[in-house]
């Protein structure tokens, strides 16, 4: 059986830097009728859960640490058994919302890959929004999930704690914007776009 890309949004609130806003954020699931990757774990275990089903969550890749994507990981780790994965640079913005008690399973590599349901995920080190931020590239599926680097509309907000604009400008055009210009731009938050759009806008 082919993989396929489910989708749903949780609503919560996003904080950082002593501000804290609203937030609606994206939750993609990757994989097939068996089988799934989650990525990012915002805000509600039980609306994550309804959108993998029965299946088995192989892991649970998170974009980026800031807590509306994360919050959730270590209790969505608990109820399904799958390993967190997150880039070792990610480690500050981690450690704001889970301390240091609790951690990830295992470090994101640039350029590594990630096998499901017979698709192949290539991580892509995307930092600017965040240091370790990393987006994942499915050609087969003709897509790429960005968390918070790339939107409709342009670059992930960079006016906070451990962000770059310049950086993630960089990112976008180096490792996003070589893709295909019909690759589909799968987003943390809002809307999904193409590469093509973003490169017009950008």
């Amino acid at each position: 059986m082919s993989s396929r890309i489910d989708h749903g949004v949780v609503a919560g609130t996003f904080s950082l830097d002593g501000q804290t806003f609203d937030v609606d954020n994206n939750v993609w699931v990757i994989g097939d009728d068996t089988e799934c990757v989650v990525i990012d774990a915002p805000h509600d275990v039980d609306a994550i859960l309804a959108i993998v089903g029965s299946r088995t969550v192989l892991a649970i890749i998170c974009t980026h640490a800031h807590d509306d994507h994360v919050r959730v990981a270590p209790a969505l780790r608990e109820r399904t058994g799958a390993p967190i994965l997150l880039h070792p640079d990610e480690r500050p913005l981690w450690e704001l919302t889970h301390g240091t008690d609790v951690t990830w399973d295992r470090d994101l590599a640039d350029g590594e890959t990630i096998e499901v349901a017979g698709t192949t995920l290539t991580v892509l080190h995307t930092p600017g929004h965040a240091p370790g931020a990393v987006c994942l590239y499915a050609p087969d599926l003709g897509c790429v999930f960005t968390g918070d680097t790339l939107f409709q509309g342009g670059p992930g907000a960079t006016g906070r704690s451990f962000s770059d604009a310049g950086v993630i400008v960089e990112s976008i055009k180096a490792r996003l914007f070589s893709l295909p210009d019909a690759t589909v731009v799968h987003t943390g938050h809002g809307d999904s776009t193409t590469v093509a759009a973003e490169k017009a806008a950008l």
